[in-house]
């Protein structure tokens, strides 16, 4: 079986067998039980280079463990340190570490020196790395003379720092007397020195308070240089100044300092070199002098930069490579460039490295008559020279062992006896420093012991790793077997991996992992043994995660989170933003698995990330929140490119808030004409910071800016500066322009005036000009002012004209107007139309024509004509009537028209007139016309009184509109029976002459609908519908009143009640009978004598089936009237044919008797003719049952 090891050197055993290792000598780091014997092992110890703090005592740390405990001592410059002769010094019990009082008395500068700690007990002796001692030092800045410094615009300058020398060295920076950082940039920046390079000096660079600060961060001290002044001057005010010195050829020049290419202030000259240490930060530096600032740029000749080592610092003049190694030595090179020239400097680049582990010596445990070897392997550059030392004492001098063997950088043992037990030091040293390691050799003879506690518990997550712990130690070295299960079977499979510390490994645990697993650890001396429980659990999901949102700044964003997770775990979830805890305020809330934040800020804007955590694993989820919110307003708008009619306009935008700026709308105001007043001038998209904007003359413009986004637009922007705008010829006219007259003798010139922005100037004024079209005149003009219109006088009627409108101001004329036709003003016509003709199209419509009036007498712009027409008479009506005078339009040059709505058989009068502008002309001559005959409208009325056994008497009223001469009326009428099913219909011609009609021979107690309409000669009118009933028989009637008083009485309700219950009775106990098989009495009683009065009634014996309230049977209500004597009443007046859909409960067979009580319908009004308001008699339903 191949078997999965961890890249740590083992002894396997070979075939297909259990899952055994056999752990060689060669093992990392082996731990001893404290409670064995062991040489000493250094635990703790001060650094090698200690420098401390000479206000307070000095603590030197050397901690070490062994068995038995280990005595200490210590050396100081390489020989023995009797602390007890010293009384300030003093060592821990129990402990090698030094306390050195010198806050009480002493100072620090006497301990200063190396020192070196020793653990020694009987099995060896370890020693702790060189400490070298050494007390801070910050010291003052040496007094000195500052002269001022005064230099010409644009020269170059340095302001050196040189601060002491202390211990560790201070960090540097400049300020002023204020305690204010001195601003730094491209042109003014601190070296790496900490002196102050000017690439060039401007007049805002004069100040007295330029101070060099020097912080000593061991000390918590800060030390000053004096202060140094600079002045910047120009030529003029320098050549004053040291014009009593020098004389004439000794002037600096008239003029400035003109512009020059790049030098280097630092490092001089064209190459350089520098030597770095592996590990640490490379820092390589170029500042360049020169007129424009020089920019800095870096590159590595034959090679790259390393892209995630790389940094720039000082405005790119310092480039920085961390972790530095050999591969980054090499060429660098820095070039200084500006508009004049670029010039380069290479630096030589070479990394040097103090010793450095490959491989140090390891603890070695063997067992008597075992081998095993140490090897100290370090590296560096120049390769480190190894010294070996044994209990602290070079093994060149040390006792002889014949066990052990060196060989270079490695220490071979062969059977080794328990007297071979020491501490092994291995030096590896070279010019940069040096390394220390102990490692012991121990020879021990002990069964394997198992260090894990037992029955540990392992709770995982499925699909992941399970790791269970077997700590041991034995020597000879254990070998490390697992089990799995009460039955001890050793695990042969290949998904278990065995760690050489006894870890087992299931990389991918399952839920059948689940078990208690056994680990022995065997040696020739014994056996040891432990019991692991494994327990799988399911992994912990985030089945809904926060999604990314975006909210407007002020608004409320929720954020949910939901979890599965194991049933025995129980999971906390927490919520962060940007990886950090949420703020502390309540505008935060967390509830079960919802976030809220409410009034949305900036500053809310991030990753918020729901963390849900139980003892067994995490999980997380992340949604970004976006703030977004209308844009910042624009600012520090400019005007540049003044020209007349043009200037630009530059801003910088606003914050866009998280939404991006999709465009900047500009406005503007002009504070000459309508101050506080903005216009819309130009839209250019977001991503422009500039527009050119087109002026009108002579405007006072201020601009403003708004920017737009997703989201609305900003507020404004502040207002830009003025610009005024020379005057200029207005550069239109005004639009517009119309010619009409108000009265026949004038007219009335107007136009849209120019507003103030229109003007261009001031003086604006308008040229009005005309003359009549068709005449050979000039034109006449006159200049008005701030008015919009000109009454032209003593003009012709309705003449056309030309005209036009000129603006100009005091600078002169706009261009040519456009030439526009108007007219004089409009008299009512004279001539009304003549020929008027009606062609009578039918009894409701006429066709009028008439001859159009000749143009001249129109006298103005032809609106239409207009026919007014009424009705004198009715021909069927011998009184007049009011007349009612009707108008109708046409427009334009028609010559015809129709009239609609006309009533029929009446005599009506027509005439027309032509319309203009000015009004109507004098009126045609009139016109008379006739109608023809139309069918009537319906009967006014129509009634049916004094209803008997078999007759009814129709009374009616004439139509209200006949349209003609009546010639007589027709009566169709119909029987409607129980069922809703209409009977053969009567037809019957009534003189027109007569308003009542008596229908003789009908059938008593039915109910009848009749039709009822009035014809002329042009035909039939439209119908009036009513419905009655005949009166019902006195015998039947008292019948059924007799039935009705006897279901009142109380006697006949209770038999009836006790003759239901004994039916239900009988009904229960057949069920129970028929239910057991066979007949029973009462059912074949029922077969053989079924109730005829139960049966539906067929309608070939003239009978009516079951009551049915099917939509097919409802006769139409429509137009049905109410007798007005009340012999129908209103429920029979309700019951129209639609009501019949809804049927009856029951009506009266020939007998008199009730029916249709109980034919499962639901309960329904009472029958026609039966007024009696009790419920109907149940007699015959009971009978129904029997």
């Amino acid at each position: 079986m191949q078997i999965k090891i961890m890249p740590k050197k083992k002894c396997l055993s070979a075939g297909r067998g259990p899952l055994i290792v056999f752990l060689c000598q060669m093992i990392s780091a082996v731990e001893v039980p404290l409670d064995l014997v062991q040489p000493p092992t250094i635990t703790q110890q001060s650094p090698k280079d200690y420098i401390i703090d000479p206000r307070e005592n000095i603590v030197i740390q050397c901690e070490a463990k062994g068995k038995p405990p280990p005595s200490f001592s210590w050396t100081r410059n390489g020989t023995h340190f009797d602390i007890d002769k010293d009384p300030l010094v003093t060592m821990n019990p129990g402990s090698g570490t030094l306390v050195i009082n010198i806050m009480s008395e002493g100072k620090a500068e006497t301990y200063e020196g190396v020192y070196q700690c020793t653990a020694r007990n009987e099995r060896g002796a370890a020693i702790s790395n060189n400490i070298v001692i050494r007390p801070s030092r910050s010291p003052l800045w040496t007094k000195e003379k500052l002269e001022p410094m005064i230099l010409r615009n644009g020269q170059p300058l340095v302001l050196p720092c040189r601060p002491p020398i202390g211990l560790p060295p201070p960090i540097i920076f400049w300020m002023d007397n204020s305690f204010q950082r001195l601003p730094q940039s491209e042109r003014v920046s601190q070296g790496l020195n900490g002196d102050l390079y000017f690439s060039n000096v401007l007049p805002e660079d004069t100040r007295e308070d330029y101070i060099c600060y020097a912080r000593f961060n061991h000390t918590q001290t800060i030390q000053q240089k004096q202060p140094i002044s600079v002045k910047v001057i120009s030529v003029d005010e320098l050549n004053d100044t040291i014009a009593a010195n020098l004389s004439d050829t000794e002037f600096y020049s008239a003029k400035p300092s003109r512009e020059r290419p790049p030098t280097f202030l630092t490092p001089e000259g064209n190459t350089s070199h520098k030597e770095e240490l592996r590990g640490n930060v490379l820092s390589l530096e170029c500042i360049a002098e020169g007129l424009p600032t020089p920019i800095i740029h870096w590159i590595k000749e034959d090679g790259t930069l390393p892209i995630n080592r790389t940094f720039y610092k000082n405005f790119r003049k310092t480039l920085q490579i961390i972790h530095v190694s050999e591969a980054d030595s090499g060429k660098y090179q820095c070039i200084a460039k500006n508009a004049l020239g670029v010039i380069h400097h290479t630096i030589s680049v070479t990394v040097k490295a103090a010793p450095y582990w490959i491989m140090a010596p390891r603890n070695l445990v063997l067992s008597p008559g075992e081998d095993g070897s140490l090897i100290c392997r370090p590296n560096g550059n120049p390769k480190p020279k190894i010294s070996w030392l044994t209990n602290g004492v070079p093994i060149e001098i040390a006792s002889d062992d014949p066990s052990r063997k060196i060989d270079g950088d490695t220490i071979i043992f062969s059977n080794v006896q328990e007297r071979s037990s020491a501490v092994y030091q291995c030096n590896a040293s070279n010019e940069y420093g040096y390394l220390l390691a102990n490692a012991f050799v121990n020879v021990l003879a002990e069964p394997p012991r198992i260090l894990t506690p037992a029955n540990t518990l392992y709770q995982v997550i499925a699909n992941r790793p399970a790791l269970l712990d077997c700590a041991f130690f034995g020597s000879p070295l254990p070998t490390v077997e697992w089990f799995k299960g009460a039955k001890g079977s050793a695990l042969r499979e290949d998904i278990y991996v065995l760690h050489e510390n006894g870890t087992l490994e299931i990389p991918v645990a399952q839920k059948d992992s689940t078990g208690t697993y056994t680990c022995v650890a065997r040696n020739k001396l014994g056996v040891a043994k432990n019991e692991a429980r494994l327990e799988i659990k399911d992994p912990t999901r985030i089945i809904k995660q926060p999604e990314y949102a975006v909210v407007q700044r002020g608004g409320t964003v929720s954020f949910e989170c939901k979890v599965k997770h194991d049933h025995t775990l129980i999971p906390t979830i927490m919520w962060l933003k940007d990886n950090r805890e949420l703020p502390d305020d309540r505008r935060f809330t967390v509830d079960k698995d919802h976030l809220e934040v409410a009034d949305v800020g900036d500053d809310d804007g991030g990753t918020y990330t729901c963390v849900a955590n139980t003892t067994l694993d995490n999980v997380s989820a992340s949604a970004v929140l976006s703030v977004v919110d209308v844009p910042n307003p624009p600012f520090d708008l400019e005007l540049t490119n003044h020209l007349n009619k043009s200037v630009q306009l530059s801003w910088t935008p606003g914050d866009d808030n998280n939404s991006p700026i999709t465009k900047f709308i500009i406005e503007y105001e002009d504070s000459m004409h309508e101050a506080g007043l903005w216009h819309h001038q130009t839209e250019v998209s977001g991503i422009q910071t500039t527009a050119q904007l087109k002026l009108s003359p002579y405007v006072n413009y201020s601009f403003r800016v708004v920017a737009v986004n997703g989201i609305g637009r900003s507020m404004p922007s502040e207002v830009s500066e003025h610009y005024l705008t020379k005057a200029a010829e207005p550069d239109k006219n005004p639009t517009t322009v119309e010619g009409l007259g108000s009265e026949p003798d004038n007219l009335v010139i107007t136009w849209k005036p120019l507003n103030g922005f229109e003007s261009n100037g001031p003086g604006l004024q308008y040229k009005v000009s005309w003359r009549q079209k068709d005449g050979d005149d000039e034109w006449t003009s006159v200049v008005v002012a701030n008015v919009s219109k000109y009454i032209v006088s003593g003009t012709p009627t309705f003449v056309p004209y030309l005209i036009k409108v000129q603006a100009l101001n005091d600078v002169g004329f706009a261009p040519e107007p456009a030439v526009v036709m108007g007219h004089s003003g409009e008299d009512l016509p004279m001539v009304a139309p003549g020929n008027v003709r009606v062609n009578v199209v039918n009894s409701t419509l006429a066709e009028v024509h008439w001859d159009p009036v000749p143009l001249k007498s129109i006298r103005g712009h032809l609106q239409g004509y207009r026919i007014y027409y009424w009705k004198a008479q009715s021909l069927s009506e011998r009184s007049k009537r009011h007349i009612e005078k009707k108008i109708l339009t046409f427009q334009g040059s028609k010559t015809h028209g129709m009239l609609p709505g006309l009533e029929p058989f009446s005599h009506y009068t027509v005439n027309v007139r032509v319309v203009n502008g000015k009004g109507e002309g004098p009126a045609s001559p009139d016109r008379v016309f006739n109608t023809p005959e139309g069918v009537p409208s319906a009967p006014s009325s129509l009634k049916v009184v004094n209803p008997t056994l078999d007759s009814l008497t129709l009374e009616w009223d004439p139509p209200s509109h006949p349209n003609g001469i009546l010639t007589e009326y027709t009566l169709k009428y119909q029987p409607i029976n129980s069922t809703h099913e209409l009977g053969p219909l009567v037809d019957l011609k009534i003189p027109a002459n007569k308003t009542r009609w008596i229908l003789k021979n009908l059938n008593f107690s039915t109910r009848y609908k009749f039709y009822f309409y009035a014809q002329t000669s042009a035909g039939s009118g439209s119908q009036i519908t009513e419905e009655a009933v005949t009166t019902v028989d006195e015998g039947k009637m008292a019948m059924a009143s007799r039935q009705v008083d006897i279901a009142t009485q109380g006697w006949f309700i209770g038999l009836m009640c006790a003759v239901a219950l004994l039916i239900l009775i009988l009904l229960i106990v057949c069920f129970i009978r028929r239910n057991k098989g066979g007949k029973y009495p009462v059912k074949e009683k029922e077969d053989a004598h079924a109730d005829p009065e139960i049966q539906p009634m067929k309608e070939d014996d003239g009978t009516f089936g079951e009551y049915s309230d099917a939509e097919d049977h409802k006769p139409l209500k429509k137009g049905s009237r109410t007798p007005s004597d009340r012999t129908v009443k209103k429920e029979d007046s309700d019951d129209s044919l639609v009501d019949y859909g809804e049927g009856v409960n029951g009506q009266f067979n020939e007998d008199g008797s009730f029916i249709g009580q109980y034919s499962g319908k639901k309960e329904k009004e009472p029958a026609e003719g039966n007024e009696s308001s009790e419920a109907p008699s149940p007699v015959n339903a009971m009978n129904s049952f029997v």
